[in-house]
């Protein structure tokens, strides 16, 4: 792929990762939090399945069931405690936290995968996660808005554990559109059983959820399904660390966010912990291939 198109997709999809707190912070002035997502995400789904319905579908039940499972991690889970997150934190804490998930695939993926990892990931696990300590505070005494924040990273890990194993059985845009669709019908459900569902149409609270639905969910999945598609899916995942860079962008452009030293000096640390995670895995994968052509 030409260098300059990958560079421009790649500031692109992570950009509208990353600009989606700070929207989304927006319109929790407008519509409830689990409302919100649940609107953004069933939108979302019931579009692309739109798109999918001459892709190959499951053939059984239990494979359906596999998939809502994806949805309830990947989608309700991490956005429920996104944009619960955003009702007490920053939409840069909330995705700097979100986006440590890589470094918890590494052990979750040790321990319920049995994957080896080398040194150099597990320092990457190390620094991360003394950047989070950092980002924190420095102490352990945190808001319900970073446990939630540490949930969505948490919730994600899984999600994408569930996709490593599960994903072969499946079309990946298939995959997406309903894991989306489940996901954001779950949030509706429990907007309607957790929270007071209110929404306040205006120009902002349609804009917003269209900007979700659309640019922040389709458009992004899209563009970032391509490159993994399209590259080494390694060294595009490295790039993740742009993601909250851009959260903590747009949540100072546009919310006027005002966030200590310390929280960037945290995410500095995460950023070269994933780094180091998504990077070196793509040096292993290329050596892999090496050995396999001299055999």
């Amino acid at each position: 792929m030409n260098p300059f198109l990958f560079g421009a997709l790649v500031v692109i999809t992570t950009a509208l990762m990353g600009s989606s707190f700070a929207v989304g912070k927006i319109g929790l002035e407008y519509v409830s939090p689990l409302l919100l997502v649940g609107l953004r995400f069933t939108i979302a789904g019931t579009l692309m399945a739109l798109f999918v319905c001459k892709k190959p579908h499951p053939n059984s039940l239990l494979d359906w069931l596999r998939m809502f499972t994806i949805g309830t991690f990947q989608t309700a889970g991490v956005m429920g405690c996104i944009f619960l997150s955003l009702r007490t934190i920053t939409a840069g804490e909330s995705s700097i936290l979100t986006f440590s998930n890589p470094l918890l695939v590494v052990i979750l993926s040790t321990i319920f995968l049995g994957t080896k990892y080398t040194f150099f990931h597990w320092l990457g696990v190390l620094i991360g996660f003394f950047g989070v300590f950092i980002t924190l505070g420095f102490h352990l005494d945190i808001e319900i808005g970073t446990l939630l924040g540490l949930g969505a990273s948490i919730s994600w890990s899984i999600g994408t554990l569930l996709i490593k194993k599960w994903g072969a059985r499946f079309n990946i845009w298939v995959l997406t559109a309903y894991q989306m669709l489940f996901g954001g019908a779950l949030l509706l459900i429990m907007s309607i059983t957790l929270e007071q569902p209110t929404i306040f149409f205006t120009s902002t609270s349609v804009f917003v959820i269209i900007w979700l639905a659309i640019m922040a969910s389709i458009v992004q999945f899209a563009i970032w399904f391509y490159l993994l598609n399209n590259g080494d899916p390694g060294r595009t995942s490295a790039f993740l660390f742009l993601a909250p860079f851009f959260g903590v962008l747009t949540g100072w452009v546009l919310l006027k966010e005002s966030i200590e030293w310390y929280v960037y000096f945290g995410a500095l640390l995460i950023f070269i912990g994933i780094f180091l995670v998504n990077w070196t895995f793509a040096k292993d994968k290329q050596t892999f291939q090496k050995r396999n052509v001299k055999t």
